[in-house]
């Protein structure tokens, strides 16, 4: 229970690895709000699961890479919880296809949610973690973000933006208590990577090293030591859970 009387907002917890982190933050002590945009019964889902772990939770609707709706939804979280101590920015999406052929649109939509969603989030809620001294921000990257991917432009952009905007934030913040850091999944067993053809997923897993794709528990726990006090003194960090896939 390192968490226990601290609160969480967890962006994209609805499902994937957002659920996993909501849950395991929850299994350590915290109260958890579950964001989402429209996956309202597995959001609900999420907030069952914690309330039976004993722990507070609740919905928290919106749509980050809208400023006013994300500012909305932080504020009916700050009032129902009194305060909020842990933030992950994990909500995101990908619009795959090569340069050549990515219109406006599809860079604009993963820009937005990827890269303009953690900006938003953070900006409506941090100057309450400054005003009392403690706070944790976790942005949830990609190995993509660090190697670049083929169809990936617009994603690999906004994750490693991600990465750059976590260590700038990072040293603003240092000295007021609150720490920045991110985690890097490489390829976890979420919806994204089911999806993937057998053929391209066999491919996949001759390039790591581990020869296997990663668990969502495994990218949450990495979230739940980076916001307890093991974590105190690590800011600035992109913590790579990759099986070996890019060192």
């Amino acid at each position: 229970m390192q968490l226990s009387g601290r609160t969480a907002l967890v962006t994209g917890a609805s499902r994937g690895i957002g659920r996993a982190i909501a849950l395991a933050l929850a299994e350590e002590g915290a109260d958890v709000a579950v964001n989402y945009v429209s996956s309202d019964h597995l959001a609900k889902d999420v907030v069952d699961q914690i309330q039976k772990k004993g722990r507070q939770a609740i919905l928290a609707q919106g749509d980050v890479a809208d400023y006013a709706d994300t500012d909305r939804m932080a504020q009916d979280v700050l009032r129902q919880f009194g305060h909020l101590d842990i933030l992950v920015n994990n909500a995101g999406i990908t619009s795959d296809r090569s340069f050549a052929k990515m219109d406006y649109a599809s860079w604009r939509k993963v820009l937005a949610i990827n890269l303009d969603g953690p900006f938003n989030c953070t900006k409506v809620v941090i100057d309450q973690m400054i005003k009392q001294n403690w706070g944790r921000v976790v942005n949830i990257t990609s190995v993509i973000g660090q190697i670049g991917n083929f169809g990936q432009a617009n994603y690999a952009a906004s994750k490693a933006g991600m990465a750059a905007f976590t260590k700038s934030l990072a040293k603003e913040l240092a000295s007021k208590g609150v720490t920045v850091n991110c985690v890097a999944p490489g390829f976890i067993e979420t919806e994204m990577v089911t999806a993937i053809p057998a053929p391209v997923r066999s491919k996949l897993l001759e390039q790591i090293p581990m020869k296997r794709f990663g668990k969502s528990e495994e990218v949450a726990r990495a979230c739940v030591y980076l916001c307890s006090q093991d974590g105190d003194y690590i800011t600035g960090a992109e913590l790579s859970i990759n099986g070996g896939l890019f060192m």
